[in-house]
């Protein structure tokens, strides 16, 4: 495979059929879809997967509530191992090729305890994952996500990253789930940094720096393509931008982009099933909803 345009899910809480006319008109050829088993029954979504010639991509976490591989308590810990071993199961279910695996709970500010105990207890969770995956789901590579200081203290750099990866033992089962939005801000060099991954990179996720389509913003794609190319990436490059909630008079303090989300969340949950945590998650992203007019169907 060669790298291809696709999607993620989580940032528009619809009815994935209509997410998958969407991209079909749209000649994505892929989706990477929102960690949660339960919105998506395997053979009523590999139909419509089908209708739309839409290939899954593969899965990412979505790290709320009680997720978290860093938590002090150690039925919290098994219960969040268990979560990401059923995500896996669920990219396989569906003819997925990776899993990406944020590994603490997003938005999570004051640790549970030292950064050698925290650090020790993800390492022994993405063990027994690994072990998992390459046992039951073999053809799943997985990939660590480091997201950016101001969503998790744990994993931030591409260096640390690496020697997560190292310190777990398994090779050849985890890479780097590379996100330029939240890489930008930690590495001295964006380039540089993809570089450094060579062909650890298992998913490519597009946003710009400011998290608005790619070219809404300052990143040098054509420069960051090349990048990918040298470093042998051949994925999908997924796109994950949204745009902010202005919550300044500038923009009426966010009224109008909150109204369009609690709108979206009665009458999708009506007609979908879409609980309210999930659009709460974009909200607490800072997030307003990424409407038609917005992102991947501009």
């Amino acid at each position: 495979m060669t790298m291809h345009l696709s999607a993620h899910t989580w940032m528009r809480p619809e009815p994935l059929e209509k997410t998958l006319k969407r991209l079909s008109s749209l000649a994505y050829t892929s989706i990477e879809l929102e960690g949660e088993p339960s919105l998506y029954p395997i053979e009523e979504t590999r139909n419509l997967l089908a209708k739309y010639k839409i290939k899954c991509w593969g899965t990412v976490t979505i790290m709320q509530g009680n997720r978290d591989l860093t938590a002090a308590d150690p039925q919290q810990r098994r219960d969040t191992v268990q979560y990401i071993k059923d995500v896996i199961a669920l990219s396989s279910a569906l003819g997925g090729e990776i899993v990406t695996i944020v590994p603490a709970l997003v938005g999570k500010i004051v640790p549970s305890a030292s950064p050698e105990q925290e650090w020790t207890w993800v390492v022994e969770g993405l063990r027994e994952i690994a072990s998992f995956a390459s046992t039951n789901h073999p053809h799943i590579r997985l990939g660590l996500e480091p997201l950016n200081r101001f969503e998790t203290y744990f994993l931030n750099r591409v260096d640390q990253t690496l020697a997560l990866i190292e310190a777990i033992g398994y090779d050849g089962v985890y890479g780097i789930a590379f996100d330029p939005f939240h890489l930008a801000l930690e590495e001295k060099d964006l380039l540089s940094a993809i570089r450094k991954c060579a062909s650890r990179i298992t998913d490519f996720h597009v946003a710009d720096h400011n998290r608005l389509a790619a070219g809404d913003g300052n990143f040098d794609w054509d420069a960051i393509i090349v990048a990918l190319k040298e470093s042998r990436y051949d994925g999908a490059l997924a796109v994950e931008c949204m745009p902010p909630i202005d919550r300044s008079p500038v923009g009426g303090y966010g009224l109008k982009q909150m109204e369009e989300l609690d709108t979206t969340a009665v009458k999708e949950g009506k007609d979908a099933e879409v609980a309210p945590e999930r659009v709460q998650f974009i909200i607490d992203h800072g997030s307003a909803l990424l409407s038609d007019e917005v992102g991947v169907s501009k």
